[in-house]
């Protein structure tokens, strides 16, 4: 373990499995206190807990649907209450409609958006005065290759990551004067448990292979250390070389 992020308070987002447990994980070996946000309480919740503190590390969990800003003001007023502070947040949290776009309901569209673009909406405001009260902080608005490039069946969550991106500009720029970094980590195909069935052609990246969880968590915490605080507005791509060659 390091103490790189000692006395930091981190909040991630649709933390309970895959990249939210691999960066829960590694922001407590780095000495951070973690809180793990989840919609509804779950085995995976429990388990991601319970590995952060088998490993040694602090953390808690936080069960609150990050589309009701009431239990978002909730969960910030618990975390500043039980720590003191709140220096970094990713929105992580995500949820997919996978349908060609002629069958998609309104609800189907709505969903990942609500979710995604929502979500970050309502815990990056409620984040930011507990963050300046801290004299600064780190947003990482997680994306992903769908804002970015075409592929079937995802138009929902295609416009609800590039809302994102175009968010993280601007909060780049609004909260700078907070000494706040926000940045956009897009990652590709990952060796994570996905939710549905996802084909693709591995002749597409040039290195030929997936992403392991911790090659993207490295990112998002150098953008959130001490070497990442001049890079703000930034869309980041850990893909191998795949956005690049499409």
């Amino acid at each position: 373990m390091s103490d790189a992020f000692a006395g930091k308070v981190v909040l991630i987002t649709g933390g309970a499995r895959n990249l939210g447990r691999a960066m829960g994980t590694a922001f407590a070996a780095a000495g951070a206190s973690i809180v793990i946000n989840a919609r509804t309480q779950r085995p995976e919740l429990t388990e991601t807990i319970a590995a952060i503190e088998a490993a040694g590390g602090k953390a808690i969990s936080c069960v609150a649907d990050i589309t009701d800003r009431a239990a978002v003001d909730r969960m910030v007023a618990v975390i500043v209450e039980r720590f003191g502070r709140l220096d970094i947040l990713v929105n992580n949290a995500v949820t997919h409609a996978t349908k060609p776009f002629v069958e998609l309901s309104f609800e189907d569209w709505r969903a990942p958006i609500t979710v995604t673009l929502d979500g970050a909406f309502h815990c990056t405001q409620a984040a930011v005065p507990a963050m300046t009260r801290a004299g600064g902080g780190s947003i990482i608005n997680m994306g992903g290759l769908f804002g970015h490039m075409p592929i079937t069946n995802r138009a929902p969550t295609a416009a609800a990551k590039a809302g994102l991106a175009g968010l993280t500009r601007a909060l780049a720029l609004e909260l700078a004067a907070a000494n706040i970094n926000v940045n956009y980590v897009a990652p590709g195909p990952a060796n994570t448990v996905g939710s549905g069935p996802f084909q693709f052609d591995m002749k597409r990246i040039p290195f030929g292979r997936f992403a392991e969880p911790a090659e993207i968590v490295a990112t998002v915490m150098m953008l959130c250390g001490r070497d990442g605080r001049f890079i703000t507005g930034q869309t980041i791509h850990v893909n191998g070389g795949l956005f690049m060659n499409n």
